[in-house]
């Protein structure tokens, strides 16, 4: 059985999704898991979990591009492995690859190598293009939250309210309160 797994980072991106279920179904997935979130937020990747608890013995997991399922070549190879224990093989549409041969996982290998590199040199691209727009004074960083709502964490305090009950109140962690409060002494 063809089972398919199609994500995308944002519900922004539906028509990503979208497009990556048709192709799935375009190559003959009986049963498509699909979800909406970030590649590394892992915890948060229920279909993910499910699809590969749900595969059995003689299926190929599908996937339309290799990074809409793995966010590392370790976490990639991990999967794999997961399949292979269960007799199971992974099928990328993009790159015309499956595990289920000598080859194939080769290939899954050396690519997921390369794509894990062009995303370390991106990220690196933008620590430094972040680093220069700080030193040219352009990149301020987003605003502080909790500090912005100082004014609402005095007034709760000087109600007598806790940190507790006024985190939860004006929707901030209860170190942010402690801050605000040790700042004002």
């Amino acid at each position: 059985m063809k089972v398919g797994y199609a994500r995308t980072s944002t519900i922004d991106q539906k028509a990503g999704l979208d497009a990556q279920r048709r192709e799935l179904e375009h190559a003959g997935c009986e049963r498509i898991f699909a979800e909406q979130v970030s590649s590394v937020d892992v915890a948060k990747r229920e279909q993910l979990a499910l699809v590969l608890d749900f595969v059995r013995e003689g299926d190929t997991l599908v996937v339309a591009k290799l990074d809409r399922l793995a966010r590392s070549t370790e976490h990639l190879l991990e999967i794999v492995r997961e399949l292979e224990a269960k007799g199971a093989a992974l099928q990328v549409l993009a790159l015309n690859l499956d595990t289920s041969t000598p080859t194939g996982k080769l290939m899954l290998t050396m690519l997921g190598g390369i794509a894990q590199f062009e995303r370390e040199i991106m990220l690196e691209r933008q620590r430094e293009g972040i680093a220069k727009a700080k030193a040219e004074g352009k990149y301020k960083g987003r605003a502080p939250t909790a500090r912005a709502k100082s004014a609402q964490v005095l007034e709760l305090s000087d109600a007598g309210k806790g940190a507790t009950e006024i985190a939860e109140a004006v929707g901030i962690g209860r170190a942010s309160v402690y801050r605000i409060l040790r700042d004002r002494a």
